[in-house]
């Protein structure tokens, strides 16, 4: 298998299946993209993702150019890494949690990207990112409390904390504090837990 990627200080719907790939105890091979380098980049990305976008993950004579279809095909390839809940309906709302962050919260990534080599520091966020932060603390609160923790799904790390990993960093880099926006305490801990999983903490060594 070999995935193509973006800047890992960066690019977090590459972050995404890299951490999955890791958990599931996958080898593969890296194939890096240099990102914000205009033409530059297309050209490089051109030979590798359909959609002239990264991740890319090429296997099996096939390319899977997006980061929850990746993440679904090593889920059923690596049915023994349980990167989705057994019980189906943890299965099903850790799914949903995961879907959510794939098409939603956009202005929490656009005014807060990912950026694992900037100083920390306080940002002035907009009414809109409030309001993405605001469905985060309930949804992480809600599915902690309903699924018993420590992690989305239940008691497995699993693709859903791989979703919301970016986020966390996004916290920590922008002065976040969950308890500003409904946060009663379980969703400040599951950040934390998201930043201290060896998965990541592979990825941010390689990206400074």
């Amino acid at each position: 298998m070999e995935l193509v990627i973006g800047n890992k200080a960066w690019s977090t719907w590459s972050m995404r299946p890299w951490l999955v790939l890791k958990r599931a105890g996958a080898e593969f091979t890296e194939i890096p993209i240099e990102l914000r380098q205009g033409a530059r980049t297309e050209a490089a990305i051109a030979p590798h993702s359909p959609s002239g976008h990264v991740p890319a993950l090429k296997v099996d004579g096939i390319v899977i150019w997006d980061s929850l279809a990746i993440c679904e095909y090593l889920a059923e390839k690596f049915p023994e890494a349980g990167l989705w809940p057994k019980d189906p309906a943890a299965r099903a709302l850790a799914r949903a949690a995961a879907s959510e962050m794939h098409s939603g919260f956009s202005s929490l990534r656009g005014e807060c990207p990912m950026d694992l080599r900037a100083e920390p520091k306080v940002a002035e966020l907009s009414e809109a990112t409030h309001k993405d932060l605001r469905r985060i603390a309930k949804l992480w609160s809600d599915l902690l409390q309903r699924l018993g923790g420590p992690w989305l799904g239940g008691a497995e790390w699993g693709i859903a904390d791989a979703f919301y990993t970016p986020v966390a960093t996004r916290l920590r880099t922008y002065g976040v504090r969950l308890s500003d926006f409904g946060d009663t305490g379980r969703g400040g801990e599951y950040c934390e837990r998201l930043l201290q999983a060896p998965e990541f903490l592979a990825w941010e060594a390689e990206a400074k």
